[in-house]
């Protein structure tokens, strides 16, 4: 298989999740990316704007086992990592894999349950491993998190730490769709379209398309002047007055990683400055933690991100 040939499956698994999910192209995009670079997602918007759909019909066109947790107040970090189950036949304890062992896992409402359970992800999210009872059990290949979170109701949720939030690639938002938008919905549910039935969406790519196109990202070139730019462009968000935490160097090879696999899909075998900007607001939106007199006055993430980038001088 060619790396174009890897390409054009990739694009085309974009045009078949787009039969089950309306007007979510960039976070659509921004999913592929993610497993191209083997990171996390988290994908924030309201009840009702298709965040479960988009990572079900993702992981249908792609052709990856795909499981779903719903983070509750009770649950715990064994029902997601797996837990010693003792045989009595055997007399001895046997390890039974969580969800968690899987290409795509839907964390669903992670903001809902405790911070133990949250932190069991951790592991998985950065070494692709689990370690229970000190033995470390490897997961499949690719493994991504796409997490889900509703931006307005916060009674009995933990917002994520800075630290796993730090472990995201992207955060990407999804908002409610446009008039026309909303009326293709309407119209697909009028035609019968049930979005538990995803036998629409076709497998057009899986992993060794994947594993070609991670080669093919890695060759991507990158001058010494865009490195700098995203450097700059980061550690612009840490001097920023209206910031308490600032994007850190994870953040930057996060940003140069988006950058490379967006510039790789457009067809190029290099990186230009426009691949940063055009990634950088879901990059670095859930890395800068604001001062509280600055969210007092109505400054977001999204605007101190934007501030940047107009002030950051480009390269040419």
């Amino acid at each position: 298989m060619t790396p174009d040939e890897a390409r054009e499956a990739l694009t085309a698994l974009r045009g078949e999740v787009a039969k089950a999910v309306v007007g979510h192209d960039a976070a659509v995009t921004g999913l592929v990316i993610a497993l191209l670079s083997r990171r996390h997602v988290l994908l924030e918007g309201v009840p009702g704007v298709a965040k479960t759909l988009l990572v079900r019909a993702v992981a249908a066109a792609s052709s990856l086992e795909n499981r779903r947790v719903q983070f509750t107040p009770d649950l715990m970090p064994g029902d997601v990592t797996g837990s010693l189950v003792y045989d009595a036949g055997t007399s001895a304890f046997d390890f039974r894999p969580g969800p968690v062992f899987t290409n795509l896992l839907l964390a669903d409402e992670i903001n809902r349950t405790p911070p133990k359970t949250q932190a069991s992800l951790l592991e998985a999210m950065e070494e692709f491993q689990v370690s229970v009872d000190g033995t470390p059990r490897p997961l499949p290949d690719p493994f991504v998190v796409a997490a889900t979170q509703n931006p307005v109701e916060y009674e009995g949720t933990y917002p994520l730490p800075e630290a796993q939030l730090d472990r995201f690639l992207f955060k990407l938002v999804l908002p409610l769709p446009g008039r026309d938008d909303e009326i293709t919905v309407l119209e697909r549910h009028a035609g019968g379209f049930d979005p538990r039935d995803l036998s629409a969406v076709h497998p057009v790519a899986g992993a060794e398309h994947l594993t070609v196109a991670r080669a093919a990202v890695g060759a991507v070139a990158a001058r010494p002047e865009v490195l700098a730019y995203v450097v700059d462009v980061c550690r612009a968000t840490r001097t920023s007055p209206s910031v308490a935490l600032g994007a850190s160097p994870r953040g930057a090879t996060a940003l140069l990683v988006a950058a490379r696999a967006w510039a790789w899909l457009s067809g190029r075998d290099y990186v230009t400055p426009d691949d940063v900007k055009s990634w950088a607001l879901p990059v670095l939106r859930h890395r800068l933690a604001l001062r509280p007199e600055a969210e007092l006055e109505g400054v977001t993430t999204d605007g101190v991100v934007t501030g940047v980038l107009d002030s950051v001088a480009v390269p040419r």
